[in-house]
């Protein structure tokens, strides 16, 4: 009768299995099938109470994601009329939580009358991630179970809670000893009820969520929030759900908050989020690496430069057991490379996020060095020294003669050419690059830089691993700044060159932030150094012939020692991190403007976005037609792991879909016409994005 459940009587108990792998997401089958144990359950007068369960799986992850928008997700029965249903369950519903119950899995737990979560479950509702709330009662069940407040914030944050916090908020009524005895003791726990003559759904915790919160609380509450929240659509609705389960009755509440969930999924910010949540399972997919391409263990991993980058990427390795050797070429770089490791560590154990014992047995793996010869048995080798093409050769020409055969031999360089670097080795097969994005040990995205050379074996290594330090790994092929630095250029020349034209700093930053970006460019390079930004242009200086105005006013900052925050005066004037406008800069604009013969006007707002998000978003289109990106969703997965583009647009070549393809041509084609010469030089619209235009197309993909 049953595909996905496993359908048992124990007595007076049903024992309803949920038996989708992997993790029992509520696909229309699911729900079918549940429906009709439920009711199989209630029609059998033998059965007193049910207890539903994950049957070797974790108990549910919510909602199939791949139905959404789709008539699947709608289908009878859909999961909020599913939820109302066993919610007025005459017989008593014990859930048995073991693993995961998220989503849509916590929503189906809170419908069942009671719930035992073993030690190490999680429960949340997580779809604040998806620019979606919570859909099949969350918003409403959560806050009469755990209290308002603390339910908005569990809602918002989209993070779970651990067995134990769930337990004492009331959330779950019992912990189970183990994951092996949770089944058990949920059995225990239905027939304790059933002897107790306990009602199939008992009275709410907090029957009236909102009865302890002061009258304002919901508008103070958004007042505080709207600058963080900026626009985004997700936690305003979640907001008004929750003061929905304060002001109406259960039954009215489930209507508000099916009206508003129904908002949500037809915005664009949350199909952008998602858009990014299907790139992020697509990004691994690297045509010709198979899943069985037997992998290079990695047992112990070098890594060549102390400083904050190179200490950074080490503890990513001791995070998961992995002995890291640290080389510097003086003991004080050394010596301070490692002060500063244990000193973030110590700072997280402050947190509470380690103990002293893990703190001392990270640090144990940390073996610091000044001698190459202490690199031989290593597995995998980082370098992570200066921006420097000859530099870098150095250092892997010594590597070649010292590191044993089939170590990996990776450059974390952001810009440089990989099979430059791989070709002053006898084994370029073994070369990558590895550029992870500072604080190395905090950003999450990771650019997997294949060479031309590089096995196929080295990559799907450098793959997994990635995975295995929490990292999202990106692929790229080779070119000056791979995939995100690449796409920084013109997306900061623009910004830099409407300085030149009348803009001021602050305004093309605000510009940027009022879209959602985490911070301007220009503040971006003060905070990176200005000096950095004038390092790594150094294999583009060929542009000053053509264009004497090509970053002038950066380079004019970088002569006067202005790097920053880092020396208190960049494109701002700084007071530890506080930046204030500096009316030198704007002389300084308007003198080279006069001296480059650039007529200075008015800048509006808009042209700020156009200029600098349309050629962000050509050079994008251009990587995807040269191959050096392999889908356009990791191009927009690069810019808002590494770069702050925020999720709620999906990355710059999903907002290029939502403005409108035409919109974003017809855009560079007018500014390559209105600024001259310039534009001639700079403005070219991308093949691709002419090619994808001409066809009618509104998506953007490969030819």
């Amino acid at each position: 009768m049953y595909t996905l459940i496993d359908y048992t009587l124990d007595h007076e108990l049903a024992l309803i299995g949920l038996s989708r792998a992997p993790v029992n997401a509520l696909g229309h089958t699911l729900r079918l099938e549940l429906q009709a144990a439920f009711r199989q359950a209630c029609a059998d007068p033998t059965v007193k109470a049910m207890v539903v369960y994950g049957r070797n799986l974790p108990f549910c992850a919510g909602a199939d994601i791949a139905e959404f928008g789709g008539a699947d997700f709608t289908a009878t029965p859909c999961l909020p009329d599913l939820l109302i249903e066993l919610a007025a369950s005459a017989k008593p519903m014990v859930a048995a939580v073991g693993g995961l119950a998220l989503g849509g899995g916590l929503e189906l737990a809170m419908a069942c009358g009671y719930r035992v979560a073993e030690p190490k479950a999680r429960l949340g509702l997580p779809e604040i991630t998806l620019g979606l709330i919570p859909g099949a009662g969350g918003t409403q069940r959560l806050p009469r179970l755990i209290g308002a407040e603390t339910a908005l914030e569990t809602i918002l944050s989209g993070q779970p809670l651990n067995a134990a916090r769930a337990f004492e908020l009331g959330l779950a009524d019992r912990l189970a000893a183990s994951a092996a005895e949770l089944l058990g003791e949920a059995c225990v726990f239905a027939r304790e009820l059933l002897q107790a003559g306990a009602p199939a759904q008992p009275a709410y915790l907090h029957a009236e969520p909102g009865a302890a919160l002061p009258a304002d609380f919901f508008a103070n509450y958004a007042s505080r929030k709207a600058e963080q929240w900026r626009g985004q659509l997700a936690p305003q609705l979640a907001l008004a759900a929750v003061q929905s389960a304060c002001e109406l009755p259960l039954a009215a509440g489930l209507q508000r908050e099916s009206e508003l969930f129904a908002e949500a999924m037809d915005s664009p910010q949350s199909k952008a989020l998602r858009h990014l949540f299907f790139a992020e399972r697509e990004a691994g997919k690297v045509p010709g690496i198979d899943a069985s391409l037997p992998l290079r263990p990695i047992r112990k991993v070098a890594v060549i430069g102390a400083g904050t980058m190179g200490g950074g990427i080490a503890m990513n390795f001791v995070n998961i057991g992995i002995p890291v050797v640290l080389l510097e070429q003086k003991r004080e770089a050394l010596d301070r490379g490692l002060a500063q490791i244990r000193k973030n560590y110590e700072i997280s154990a402050k947190r509470g996020k380690l103990s002293q014992e893990q703190l001392e047995q990270r640090m144990s793996l940390l073996l610091g060095t000044l001698d190459y010869a202490d690199l031989a048995d290593a597995d995998l080798v980082i370098e992570a020294v200066f921006e420097s093409m000859e530099v870098k050769r150095q250092v892997f020409a010594t590597l070649d003669e010292v590191c044993k055969p089939g170590a990996i031999l990776a450059t974390n360089t952001s810009t440089l050419d990989v099979d430059q670097i791989a070709a002053c080795t006898r084994r370029p097969q073994d070369v990558i690059g590895l550029h992870f994005f500072s604080p190395a040990n905090v950003m999450r995205l990771l650019e997997v830089v294949r060479g031309k050379a590089t096995a196929p074996d080295v990559l799907a290594t450098a793959l997994k691993l990635g995975k295995q330090i929490g990292k999202l790994p990106v692929v790229s092929g080779v070119c000056y700044g791979f995939i995100g630095n690449r796409m920084l250029e013109p997306y900061a020349r623009e910004a830099h060159r409407l300085l030149l034209e009348g803009a001021t700093p602050a305004q093309v930053d605000r510009v940027l932030t009022d879209l959602g970006l985490a911070m301007g460019v220009l503040s971006m390079y003060d905070l990176v150094g200005i000096d950095v930004g004038y390092l790594i242009r150094t294999p583009l200086r060929e542009s000053l012939a053509r264009d004497p105005s090509y970053y002038r006013l950066a380079d004019e900052l970088y002569a006067l020692g202005r790097y920053g925050q880092k020396s208190g005066r960049g494109m701002y004037v700084y007071e530890g991190r506080e930046r204030q406008d500096d009316p030198e800069v704007l002389a300084m604009a308007e003198r080279l403007a006069a001296e480059l013969g650039i007529q200075r006007r008015a800048i509006s707002d808009q042209e700020i976005h156009d200029r600098c998000l349309f050629m962000l978003i050509n050079e994008g289109l251009q990587i995807l037609d040269e191959g050096i990106a392999l889908r356009a969703g990791d191009i927009d997965l690069v810019w808002t792991c590494g770069y702050g583009f925020p999720t709620w647009l999906g990355g710059p070549l999903h907002y290029a879909e939502q403005l409108g393809l035409e919109r974003v041509l017809n855009g560079i084609r007018q500014y390559r016409e209105q600024l001259g010469a310039y534009g001639e030089l700079w403005l070219q619209p991308a093949p691709l994005l002419e090619r994808l235009v001409a066809a009618g197309k509104t998506r953007i993909s490969k030819d």
